[in-house]
């Protein structure tokens, strides 16, 4: 099943290898002058640097554009992790022939490092022996200074999430201010987001025929600063698209129903929700033009910084022209230079899936770490990418806006032999595969049943209010690569460890059975995120009328295959959108469903993401955004987030004092008592022994009293994957 047939890309496996080809492949990229030399090379025509440490595994960003490029021929060295403050270590492998190319890692440099209360983390998971302080705050923009100062004339190339969703002006949570595009900053000569495969390789291709970085222009999925908007484009001002009106009321997210199509799917100026969009008439000169010869005219850095209202206005504007069918260029003026933004990438078919991760991946880390434990490597080593991107549209999620919402499925014959090759060659496997899965566990090869009307959509997200009655929800693609994965010589089990999108496996019982009675470990983790309709909708998640369908069935296919599973839920705490009373209604749901969870997530808003622009502006982007518009309230301070989180683990002792006085504030204190109806008791303990929990924290705890609520207790944490998507 392919999608976007009719838009033409030359296929990635197609370009006429570079002369470098003859050197053959390297048992694992070279990361000293010392294999450079046992490969026969006098220089590296591309040096990748990386935030992250170097594992020769396709789940590692920069190992997958390194094998990539190699397979185009090219010389590819890496600088993992290098020490920043200086530029000697970026001149360990010599001058690049053709470009460097600066990421972060497979995580924002911001989010590795701090936590959601902007306090810095002990541990790196992806450095060896989880060591932290191994790579710099906004890493892109120290590492691409230091490559600039160690060899001026080499142009500069930057990607990976941290600059993808940094390409326009952007909210920074760990400043509290809106920043410049990554690209001004960082001095970069070009920007590549998104699925990077497509343009790193036409990019690398045309540097090496000799074409000036700075004239290369016209690529997909790049980004890079010129001084006018050239004289055959047509702007387009962004008001055109999302004139400002009248706040139209919330869809009802508990609706697990949806009518027929709109016929807003397949117009171009259709809403980004199931709200429509008022869109005005082009002008005359663009109606005449066009898509490709259109360019959206931003809000200006200076505007959206000066007007949180515009901000969230970019920040909608830039969702509706996401769809690589019909999105348009985007232009933003800082100050007298234009960061220009071309349309997303176009979707690798299965076929170019199957080449890049079918790469000769030596699938463990560098030799130079030795025996180092390198936690992230560990957590996914027995584990299969399948498929890449997602439409669920969730706002506080980075994966639709990094990722894109077309789903890019791997064949079933290339997942195969990734299980096999894992079998055969892994250290350590034991015959069970840790995971199946991707950004989301269960949209493999799902797509809409109509090409056209997926080429014209402008909807940011499939499955909200309401699962799209255009889309194909038929799970049995995945149902057989299960089937045949499991019954394969050597394999004893095939867990599924991805998020698990419970809204669309309720409309395959047999996926759910299968999944239930073969594929669970016992624990199967899920993510309503909140229970009530309000936050949700800020969201862009499903009720819980959803998860209570999804539960019935996981409870009566566990029963009929004679196991004992349980669901292990994950909420937000403190997005926008929540007030007190909504946190309170959770933590009282959580009472009646008996959880008590010992890890919660603090809502922190990452760049670009919808959820982060209520965050900053306090208005809703999923709607028309005036002045006038929908206020949404925004748990800001640092002692609304610890109420918030604290009302998740209302079970742990010490967050009683808080809540205590939080619920007498709130006219509660009926909650209060050492009864089953009770959420926390009137007493305080006076010793308490110190308790570590899975994420290394401690509390001190006693047992609770006699009659006080006993309730299931999971260590349930949430870790970032690498490549399955960043929350």
């Amino acid at each position: 099943m392919e999608t976007y047939t009719s838009l033409t890309a030359k296929p990635i496996q197609s370009y006429r290898p570079y002369w470098a080809k003859r050197f053959g492949t390297a048992p694992v990229l070279p990361m000293s002058r010392a294999e450079m030399d046992a490969l026969g090379w006098d220089s590296c025509d591309i040096i990748l640097i990386s935030g992250d440490a170097y594992v020769d595994h396709p789940s590692f960003g920069v190992a997958l554009i390194g094998r990539l490029l190699e397979a185009q021929g090219f010389r590819v060295g890496i600088i993992a992790q290098p020490d920043w403050h200086s530029a000697e270590p970026f001149k360990v492998l010599g001058k690049p022939n053709l470009y460097f190319g600066v990421t972060a890692g497979n995580m924002d440099s911001m989010v590795n490092r701090y936590t959601a209360d902007r306090k810095i983390r002990s541990d790196d998971a992806y450095t060896p022996h989880a060591e932290a302080n191994r790579r710099p705050d906004r890493a892109v923009l120290v590492y691409s200074q230091r490559c600039k100062e160690a060899y001026a004339d080499v142009p500069l190339v930057i990607g990976s999430i941290e600059a993808s969703l940094r390409r326009i002006a952007h909210y920074d949570y760990w400043s509290d201010k809106v920043r410049r595009s990554i690209l001004i900053d960082a001095k970069a000569d070009l920007l590549v987001y998104g699925n990077a495969e497509r343009a790193i390789i036409e990019l690398s291709h045309r540097i090496a025929r000799g074409e000036a970085i700075a004239s290369i222009q016209d690529i997909r999925g790049t980004a890079f600063i010129r001084k006018h908007v050239p004289a055959d484009f047509v702007e387009v001002p962004s008001t055109r698209l999302d004139r400002p009106g009248v706040v139209d009321k919330h869809e009802d997210p508990y609706a697990m129903k949806m009518g027929k199509a709109d016929a807003s799917c397949a117009t171009e100026d259709a809403a980004a929700s199931a709200a429509p969009t008022i869109s005005l008439p082009l002008p005359l000169k663009a109606a005449k033009v066009p898509r490709d010869r259109q360019v959206i005219r931003m809000p200006s850095y200076e505007e959206v910084v000066a007007d949180p209202v515009m901000y969230a206005h970019a920040s909608r504007v830039l969702h509706l022209e996401a769809n690589p069918g019909n999105a348009r260029a985007l232009v933003q003026r800082h100050g007298d230079r234009e960061v220009w933004l071309n349309p997303p990438p176009i979707p690798l078919s299965t076929k170019e899936m199957d080449f890049v991760y079918d790469l000769p991946y030596a699938r463990k880390p560098h030799p130079a770490y030795g025996d180092a434990k390198i936690p992230a490597w560990e957590m996914i080593r027995f584990s299969v990418n399948i498929m890449r991107g997602c439409f669920g549209g969730c706002t506080f999620c980075s994966i639709t806006e990094h990722e894109g919402r077309i789903i890019q499925s791997r064949s079933e014959a290339s997942i195969l032999r990734e299980i096999e090759e894992i079998r055969d060659k892994v250290d350590g496997f034991t015959g069970v595969i840790s995971d199946l899965g991707g950004p989301t566990a269960n949209m493999y090869r799902l797509s809409c049943k109509s090409e056209d009307i997926e080429k014209n959509c402008r909807k940011l997200s499939c499955v909200y209010p309401g699962v799209c009655e255009n889309l194909n929800t038929d799970h049995s693609a995945l149902i057989q690569l299960y089937r045949k994965a499991r019954n394969l010589k050597g394999i004893k089990k095939i867990l599924i460890g991805s998020g698990l999108r419970y809204d669309l496996a309720v409309k395959s019982p047999e996926y759910v059975k299968e999944l239930v009675q073969h594929h669970v470990g016992g624990y199967l983790k899920i993510a309503p995120e909140h229970s009530e309709e309000n936050v949700l909708s800020k969201m862009m998640k499903p009720g819980m009328g959803a998860y209570d369908e999804f539960k019935r069935l996981f409870e009566r296919f566990s029963a009929e295959a004679g196991k004992k599973q349980y669901l292990i839920p994950y909420f937000i705490a403190a997005h926008p959108g929540t007030t007190d009373e909504d946190m309170l209604n959770l933590a009282l749901w959580l009472k009646r469903n008996d959880f008590r969870l010992d890890q919660v997530q603090t809502f922190t808003p990452t760049p670009m993401a919808m959820a982060t622009a209520m965050y900053h502006s306090g208005k809703n982007p999923l709607r028309k955004v005036t002045a006038e518009a929908e206020n949404v309230p925004v748990p800001r301070t640092g002692t609304i987030r610890k109420l918030h989180k604290a009302f998740i683990r209302y079970h742990d002792p010490q967050n009683w004092p808080m809540l205590r006085e939080a619920l007498k504030k709130m006219g509660r204190a009926d909650l209060i008592g050492n009864g089953k109806k009770h959420l926390i008791p009137a007493y305080q303990p006076a010793v308490l022994p110190q308790i570590v929990q899975s994420d290394g924290s401690r509390f001190q705890a006693k047992p609770l009293p006699k009659g006080f609520n006993q309730t299931k207790s999971f260590a349930s944490p949430r870790k970032q994957a690498p490549v399955r998507g960043k929350r």
